[in-house]
Order: C-alpha cells, then sequence, then structure tokens
C-alpha cells in the first residue's frame, strides 16, 4: 500500500491513438455547439443514433428515453429496474460566456452601424475587444414563424468585430472597469448607406439587408434570441499537439464526455442518465436551469409508467438513493499564475480529472460539500477501473471562488459530487484543456454511470 498519494500523469498509461481519436470527435461536437439550442440538438442526435426514444414515444416497452425541455435543456436516462431505488446520473451544464445583443441593438453612430450587446456569464470585457465573432440568432416572429441566423460558422462568410482603441490614442491612467466600458462592447454590423436614404442611411441598408435575407424588421429583434460568440474553431495546441483549445470547453466538455458515456454505458447496475442544463454561468435561475422542475417531472412520468402510485413520495425516494456528478470544469494550475492556488490542493494539466469536494467561496460559501462516504466509493470505482485522477479546489481561501449545479441537486435529497477536467484560461474565448484529461474524464463518467450503487 502506497502511503503517499501522487496523481499519475495520463500520457504515461494511455494510448495516445486513443486519446486523439476521442480529442477529434469532440472537436466536431463542439465546433457544431455554439449556442445552447444548438448543443441540444447535437445532443438528441447522438441519443437517438444510439436508440433514445423522446418521452412522448415512450411506452415501457424500451429502456432508453430521453426529453428535451424547451430547447436549452435536456434528460435522458438508460432504465435498469425500478427507479425508487435510486439512479446514477452525469449533470452538466451547456450555457457558456458570451455576448448577447439587447432587445433593440442596432444603431448608428458617425456613419458605421453598430449592435449593442449585453454580456452573459463571468467575462473579462477586455477579451472581447478585437476579436472575429460569430453571431447566431433564434427569433421567433409575431406570426409565430420561426427564422435562424448563422452567420460566421462557415468558411466564407463574414464575421463581427469590437474594434478596441489603438494604442496610441489609449495614454490615459484608469482602471480595468473604466478603460473596458461594458456600454462600448458594441459589435460592427456595417457602413454602406443606403442610397437616397438621409437619416440613419447605413443603419436602414442593414435592416434593409436583414429584410431581403431573413424577412425581417426591426421589430422583430424583441423576440429574438442573439448570441455572439467567437470565431475560433477547435485546435491542438502547443508543439506536441497535448491541448485542445476551443471556446465553450466550460462545459460543453463534461456534457460531451457525459452523453459519450451514457451511450457506450453496458450492463449498468441501476438506471443511469445524464442532465444538461442551460443558464448556470448567471446561477442557474429560469425554467431551463438547475432550480427548474423539468428533470423531476420526466422522472415522476416514468415513475408512474413502472406503475408507482403516489409519485410525489416516489420521486423523494429516488432521489434520496440517488448518486449525481455534478460535471463541471475546474481551474488548473497556470505556472504563469500559481499564486492563487494552494499547490498542494490545485489540479494540474495531464493528471486526470479532477475531484472537486466542494465549491464555494470564503468559508465554503455556496458550496454543496459532497459527504465522506460518496468520495470513498467514488475513489474505490475510479481506482479499481484504473482511471486517472486528482484532487482541486476553486483557489487559494479567500481568494475567489465559484459554484455549480451541484447544490441545487443537493437540495432535492441527492448525494452530489463535483468532478470535471481542469482548464487554462477559463472562461476566456479560447480555452485550453489537456486532451489526455479530456479522456480520462470520459472514462471516469462511464465507471461511475456503469457502478455506482
Amino acid at each position: 500500500m502506497a502511503l503517499r498519494f501522487s496523481p499519475k500523469n495520463v500520457w504515461h498509461v494511455r494510448n495516445r491513438d486513443e486519446i486523439e481519436l476521442f480529442s477529434k470527435d469532440y472537436a466536431k461536437f463542439i465546433d457544431f455547439s455554439r449556442t445552447e439550442r444548438m448543443t441540444i440538438s447535437q445532443a438528441v442526435l447522438m441519443l437517438e443514433e444510439a436508440g433514445y426514444v423522446p418521452i412522448e414515444k415512450f411506452d415501457g416497452n424500451s429502456n432508453k428515453v430521453y426529453a428535451v425541455n424547451r430547447a436549452k435543456s435536456l434528460i435522458a436516462l438508460n432504465i435498469a429496474g425500478r427507479l425508487e431505488e435510486g439512479v446514477n446520473l452525469i449533470a452538466a451544464h451547456i450555457d457558456a460566456p458570451r455576448l448577447d445583443l439587447k432587445p433593440q441593438p442596432i444603431f448608428e453612430e458617425e456613419k458605421i452601424a453598430l449592435g449593442k450587446t449585453h454580456y452573459y456569464g463571468g467575462v473579462k470585457k477586455y477579451q472581447w475587444f478585437g476579436l472575429p465573432l460569430e453571431l447566431h440568432g433564434y427569433i421567433v416572429k409575431d406570426t409565430g414563424e420561426v427564422v435562424e441566423i448563422h452567420i460566421g460558422q462557415c468558411k466564407d462568410d463574414p464575421v463581427f468585430v469590437i474594434p478596441d482603441l489603438l494604442p496610441h490614442l489609449d495614454k490615459k491612467d484608469s482602471s480595468i472597469e473604466e478603460k473596458f466600458d461594458a456600454e462600448k462592447l458594441t459589435v460592427v454590423f456595417g457602413s454602406i448607406p443606403l442610397a437616397g436614404q438621409e437619416k440613419e442611411a447605413v443603419k436602414t441598408y442593414v435592416l434593409k439587408l436583414l429584410n431581403e435575407r431573413y424577412d425581417l424588421t426591426e421589430e422583430d429583434f424583441v423576440s429574438g434570441e442573439f448570441e455572439l460568440v467567437p470565431a475560433l474553431k477547435t485546435r491542438s495546441v502547443g508543439f506536441d499537439e497535448s491541448f485542445l483549445g476551443a471556446y465553450g470547453h466550460d462545459d460543453r466538455i463534461c456534457a460531451y464526455t457525459a452523453l459519450r458515456a451514457l451511450i457506450e454505458v453496458e450492463n449498468p447496475v441501476r438506471s443511469c442518465g445524464v442532465i444538461l442544463f442551460d443558464r448556470e454561468e448567471i446561477g442557474s435561475e429560469g425554467n431551463a436551469g438547475a432550480k427548474a422542475n423539468f428533470y423531476a417531472m420526466f422522472l415522476k412520468r416514468l415513475l408512474k409508467i413502472q406503475g408507482c402510485t403516489d409519485t410525489s413520495l416516489g420521486i423523494d425516494e429516488l432521489f434520496a438513493k440517488s448518486f449525481v456528478v455534478s460535471a463541471d470544469v475546474c481551474p488548473a494550475v497556470d505556472p504563469m499564475f500559481k499564486e492563487v492556488h494552494d499547490p498542494t490542493n490545485a489540479a494540474r494539466v495531464g493528471h486526470g480529472i479532477g475531484i472537486v469536494r466542494y465549491t464555494g467561496s470564503r468559508g465554503k460559501s455556496g458550496s454543496s460539500e459532497a459527504h465522506a462516504e460518496i468520495v470513498g466509493k467514488v475513489r474505490k470505482i475510479l481506482n479499481e477501473e484504473n482511471v486517472v485522477w486528482q484532487v482541486a479546489t476553486m483557489g487559494k481561501v479567500d481568494r475567489g471562488g465559484g459554484g455549480t449545479v451541484a447544490k441545487f441537486l443537493a437540495e432535492r435529497g441527492v448525494c452530489v459530487l463535483d468532478m470535471g477536467p481542469a482548464l487554462l484560461g477559463m472562461h476566456s474565448p479560447f480555452e485550453l484543456v489537456s486532451k489526455a484529461d479530456l479522456f480520462e474524464t470520459y472514462r471516469a463518467y462511464k465507471a461511475l454511470l456503469e457502478r455506482f450503487e
């Protein structure tokens, strides 16, 4: 028995070809999954190819079922036995920091058409200046017609940019908050004036183009969801290509690894599944986030199909006996910013999935801390399956902190543990993950879905 704990380096124990193949599959997924709606559509394709059916068509004769909630969240379950005996779930979120267009975004200033934005989630605003951006829109007109816009994702598409102030004229000493004012996050839409138009000719020309191409008017923006995301493709990073750089690793990396794990599960000891949430980056608010009731309704419906006569009691029993991995990324030690971490309790790239006993900030405020019994069972399974894992925390005490969906699931009575891969540059437009940690995360989720009881 080893007296000291020292996490392994995944590259020493895994086949590189296997890691690279998994990374390529993930890259295809995340390059398409630019918004919550697009991520859910990809998830549905993966599930249906694996034999999962929507709850509306489920009659109890199969064991693979899923439900989509408002096109932005999802739950899928592989049923094995009575649900009152508990289930194993991997819960991840699919929203990512971005810029949204305001309800009435288009204005003209100095003969340039611009779009007003409102940032979503925790961003460093300066990172979004001078960055090529894609625009993804989902609009419901007052007629009920749905219009989708996707510009910037394809090679020949134009992109959008928020121009920064040139250094020659930026000599004023001011704080980051003053220098990068959120109201200055205005994206360039165009500069050609509409012939014969005297007032706001450039804005009018942009509106004319939108009308001709998508049959939109300015009023239609009010009932539209427009997201600006980095127009950056997933790329290998480094001389050794050991990193994968992409927008939205946090937390679509956990969504993908959870889906792959569920789809490839064989003979689970009990029912297992995946939940994908929206709105985690802003506190899990709304009816598509972890505070919502859609997944409990789904489970109650399945309990009823199984013959449960009191679904209110049945769902409480189900949650009390269930185990959930709150699947979210954790911070990796950055060599240039080591001072923000406790090195003894920090995750390092290439050393496997991070186990985060608690999140929160300062005195563990806002945290859901996993019980020792749960962590002990998880350790046993991971060790027996030769999964490489490490300890992770959210940095030094009183330095900062953060939260996940864990506490909202714990409030239902579920035993929850945060687990996920470590990232460099988390919440930046181009985050980095070790390909080895990506692969090991999938292996960990699969083992826990199959074996935890």
